[in-house]
């Protein structure tokens, strides 16, 4: 079987599902979507070179009109995050699974109501956490499920990047909580999904957010303080402010039995794998810690969804966590208390009160 994709989306994201979809044999690439026709064209000639052949890629100015086309099993939703729940949901609505971008929605509520849709509608939905599925990561998750770590303590997760005013100058939604969400949604989501993953559900939040530049609403530094349902702590620390250049991101995970901690610019260095007793693991460990390959899992696991019915590694359930995570962070900052997860409500345009 085969799958048939339409992409809405032609952007810079784009070319990253373009190149896994060009490889998958299992897939194919049926319609495109995007505003702009020089867009669509780039992103065509783009994915038939790499398919080494000319198949025919439909084009669609309106993304409605592609969702009408009955051939299409699944849409990629790889537009501005303000438009992500929007065009997820006239995408179950119209019969197709849905890959969805992160963040998946701006808003708790368009978030439950994407998972209600998919789930009656019976279509798949997968949100774009796939930091999961590197080999490293999926180790760790391992690991800790095995019981090696022992008592989790605390897991740590920091982002030093370099966003330049140039950056958010180029597109006017950027910068903007109601249309492009905040820093900890687009830059920091993948580590905070891992974090909670690593070790289980957030019960609640505390928080502070800064805005230093001009121009834009959404914050430059972050920096929360996580519970877990194990009674763990989480710390997050982030910011866009870092000069000159992006420095790099780090993940640790510290339990009563060992220390597991990734640093470098893509979590792509073992800065410490200790676990009392085991001499293997780290030798297996720095043979991962290279392996990419984590769009490719990601995709096979959607296409294997949707063929045999095998379970999404993130769901809309498991890709609302992280959102709901950095939504408790943002409300702390508004009130300054602690807040209890899960929340009745949030939306970022909630940060304007600010």
């Amino acid at each position: 079987m085969t799958i048939r994709f339409g992409l809405i989306g032609c952007g810079y994201i784009s070319k990253k599902h373009l190149f896994t979809l060009s490889g998958c044999p299992e897939a194919e690439l049926a319609a495109i979507s995007d505003v702009t026709e020089e867009r669509m064209a780039e992103a065509a000639d783009y994915y038939q070179s790499l398919r080494g052949l000319k198949p025919e890629v439909a084009r669609y100015r309106e993304y409605t009109d592609m969702l009408a086309d009955p051939s299409i099993d699944a849409v990629i939703v790889a537009a501005v995050s303000g438009l992500h729940a929007e065009m997820a949901k006239r995408s179950i609505l119209a019969e197709k699974h849905v890959i969805l971008e992160k963040p998946m929605t701006l808003s708790l509520e368009k978030a439950d109501e994407l998972i209600r849709l998919a789930k009656e509608k019976k279509r798949k939905l997968m949100v774009c956490h796939q930091m999961r599925h590197r080999p490293i990561m999926k180790k760790i998750k391992e690991t800790i499920e095995e019981g090696k770590l022992g008592k989790l303590y605390l897991g740590t997760a920091a982002l030093r990047l370099n966003r330049s005013p140039a950056y958010y100058a180029e597109a006017s939604w950027r910068g903007n909580w109601e249309k492009d969400g905040g820093m900890l949604i687009n830059q920091g989501i993948h580590l905070i999904d891992l974090l909670q993953w690593f070790l289980g559900d957030v019960t609640s939040a505390y928080g502070d957010i800064l805005t230093a530049s001009p121009g834009k609403e959404t914050e430059d530094v972050a920096a929360g303080i996580l519970t877990f349902a194990n009674q763990a702590k989480g710390v997050i620390e982030a910011n866009i402010i870092t000069q000159p250049n992006n420095l790099g991101s780090s993940l640790s995970i510290f339990g009563e039995n060992g220390s597991i901690s990734l640093e470098g610019p893509s979590l792509n260095r073992i800065s410490r794998w200790y676990i009392a007793g085991e001499e293997t693991d780290r030798e297996e460990a720095e043979k991962l810690i290279d392996l990419r390959g984590e769009q490719e899992a990601m995709y096979d696991n959607f296409i294997r969804s949707i063929c045999a019915d095998d379970p999404l590694l993130v769901d809309g359930s498991e890709g609302k966590k992280a959102l709901e995570t950095i939504f408790g962070i943002y409300q702390s900052a508004l009130t300054k208390e602690v807040v209890h997860l899960p929340l009745p409500s949030f939306q970022t345009a909630d940060m304007r009160k600010k």
